[in-house]
């Protein structure tokens, strides 16, 4: 919504001044008839006319004694193009707004189901993926930050802060903020810390990941396995996760493991199909996860 729109929108939010916008939509109308059709004293009308008018909404012109008012079409339907474009825009990103109320349902379950310590332990999730690509360009985007950077994070977030060792032994840490938090001053959306325990490149890796509650305490643990195997002149690509330590705070995170592995896998396959793309979903990363990969190394 362009700023001059603004006082158009503040003008019509007004019950009393859309009633009146309705009445001169039939014809120009003098202050003494907008004021009785409308159920209100002149003095009433008069200041509301004078409203709509600063608002570029209707024009006043005297005729004899009378002074009539006359509603402009053109700003209403430049309002109306502006409201249908972002209704359109709305339509556009459906997905995004489907995801949401997904996980909230999703939520729901989960924290019914978290009545006690360990209530998801051992509970499975399994995820495949081809990828055009040979195994050691896969395996590359799963274990250099800097590429790691380009697609682990679900859509709406942005990986603020990275650390993959690729060895056995090796620290991992994930953060992310909000995609449109540009400085990180909205706060951390989610932080999670682990280590590698095997990597056999291009076959074979497993880590632990925790997701952190915000007081710092481990939410669950998370036992990651990924196989890469060839398949069909490019590589398929098995994930899955089993839940260990769950706790009772832990049923959002595990709410949203489905969705948002599936969002940042689809990611990498869209990374990997384009490695040269700088697409701005997951950027304000990599410079940090190079650093710190450099700084392990």
């Amino acid at each position: 919504m362009t700023p001059d729109h603004l006082p158009q929108l503040a003008a019509l939010a007004d019950p009393a001044r859309w009633r009146i916008v309705e009445l001169l939509a039939d014809r120009p109308r003098s202050v003494g008839v907008v004021a009785g059709l409308g159920g209100l004293r002149q003095p009433q009308a008069t200041k509301h006319l004078q409203t709509l008018e600063r608002a570029g909404l209707v024009a006043g012109r005297r005729s004899a004694q009378r002074r009539y008012y006359v509603l402009d079409a053109a700003p209403l339907r430049a309002l109306a193009a502006r409201l249908i474009a972002l209704a359109d825009l709305i339509d556009a990103n459906r997905a995004e707004f489907d995801s949401l109320d997904e996980y909230v349902a999703t939520v729901d379950a989960e924290r019914l189901a978290a009545d006690r310590p360990g209530w998801a332990d051992d509970r499975t999730f399994e995820f495949r993926r081809s990828v055009g690509t040979d195994r050691a360009v896969v395996w590359d985007f799963l274990t250099r930050p800097e590429l790691l950077a380009r697609w682990w994070a679900p859509r709406g977030l942005r990986i603020s802060d990275l650390r993959f060792e690729a060895a056995p032994g090796g620290r991992v840490v994930l953060e992310y903020v909000e995609l449109g938090d540009a400085d990180g001053s909205a706060g951390v959306v989610g932080r999670a810390d682990g280590a590698v325990i095997a990597a056999e490149a291009p076959d074979h890796l497993r880590f632990e990941l925790s997701p952190r509650l915000p007081d710092g305490r481990v939410a669950f643990t998370g036992h990651y396995d990924l196989q890469l195997r060839e398949a069909d002149g490019g590589t398929q690509l098995d994930v899955t996760l089993r839940i260990a330590d769950s706790t009772t705070l832990s049923a959002d995170f595990i709410a949203g493991i489905p969705l948002g592995w599936g969002q940042s896998l689809d990611a990498l396959v869209a990374a990997v199909s384009d490695p040269s793309s700088t697409e701005p979903t997951h950027t304000g990363s990599t410079h940090t996860a190079s650093t710190h990969a450099q700084e392990h190394k």
